[in-house]
């Protein structure tokens, strides 16, 4: 008789157990947004950037994404924004002409605007992170497939890895020495870099990178770059801390400013509107060259100011009297270098 009530209490436990699993399976599913939700919701925050096409036929091209509702945009920092003509293509095909506002080359960003309002956009203080395993989309312009409203290209794929890229120094030629996430998805592509990273449920993770191909074995690095390692940097772009300053005439300028002969620099020619400030020549008795700046020195930042071209160069020096110091920060190959210079032999 026990025997025959256990068998009944068991049978009726079984029965409520399929009971709530068929429940389960009956109602509709009480999660995150569709796939095609999350696409539909990431591709009015994608831009396409347009600008200068640099030497040996390099694309013109590349991928970026909104970051606030007055027309910022995040991308990567290129050859492609070495040019005062940039333009920013929305996902519904309006075009603009944007302006770099700043930008952080040891992290390759920068930040553009356009002359917009009302944009949808991330929120880089809502960025989510992600684990090794987890799948997520990456969405750009690579190849420039889209050039007016159509939407930005979707691969699918999954965090490989979790890893700092200075583990890949010598293999990998970067600035960026920090945490990535390496993807499956084939994001190394022309015209990819600057796009955005996220997750199946549409939030942001990272930026993607550059284009990085192994040295030693010709194999290419599919990277991307977590937020969490450039929202300080990229507030600091749009609060101003990082602009360049030299074209404000209402700045106070010394009688006497600084100038690169003081310094015994020689900047290349300026053959073209935005020429770049490279170093042709330097002084070995001078300043400049006590400090070991070398010819083919690429002129970053002044004072941790940017300055794109040598106009703006001058145009920074100019705001400092010739008895000043001044830090300039240069770019040798991949590698950047900190100086602090003084005019006085």
């Amino acid at each position: 008789m026990k025997l025959q009530a256990d068998l009944k209490v068991f049978s009726m436990r079984l029965l409520l157990g399929a009971l709530l699993v068929a429940a389960a399976l009956i109602q509709p599913a009480v999660a995150g947004p569709s796939l095609a939700d999350a696409i539909g919701n990431v591709q009015p925050k994608m831009v396409k950037v347009y600008g200068a096409g640099g030497f040996q036929q390099l694309e013109a091209y590349q991928s970026g994404f909104l970051i606030s509702a007055e027309g910022h945009v995040l991308t990567v920092w290129s050859y492609v924004l070495d040019t005062d003509y940039i333009t920013i293509t929305l996902d519904d095909g309006r075009k603009f002409q944007a302006e770099v506002i700043g930008a952080d080359p040891r992290l390759e960003i920068a930040v553009l605007k356009i002359d917009a309002r009302d944009l949808p956009h991330f929120n880089l203080n809502d960025a989510a992170e992600a684990d090794v395993g987890d799948r997520v989309l990456a969405f750009s312009n690579l190849y420039g497939v889209a050039t007016g409203d159509e939407p930005a290209s979707v691969q699918k794929g999954i965090v490989s890895a979790k890893t700092e890229l200075a583990a890949r120094r010598g293999a990998f030629e970067t600035p960026y020495t920090g945490p990535v996430y390496v993807v499956d998805a084939m994001t190394n592509n022309p015209g990819a870099a600057g796009g955005a990273l996220t997750n199946r449920q549409g939030r942001l993770l990272a930026l993607l990178g550059k284009e990085l191909r192994n040295e030693l074995s010709s194999t290419w690095l599919n990277y991307a770059v977590p937020v969490q390692e450039l929202a300080a940097a990229t507030d600091d772009i749009l609060a101003g801390k990082v602009r360049p300053r030299g074209d404000d005439e209402n700045l106070r300028r010394p009688a006497d400013p600084l100038t690169l002969t003081l310094l015994g620099i020689t900047a290349v020619p300026p053959v073209l509107p935005k020429t770049p400030p490279f170093i042709d020549a330097v002084r070995s008795e001078s300043t400049a060259g006590r400090a070991g700046l070398q010819p083919d020195d690429l002129i970053l930042f002044v004072n941790n100011r940017i300055v794109s071209s040598l106009e703006a160069l001058e145009n920074e020096l100019a705001l400092l009297d010739r008895d000043d110091s001044v830090r300039l920060t240069v770019q040798r190959g991949q590698q950047l270098i900190d100086v602090t210079l003084g005019a006085r032999e």
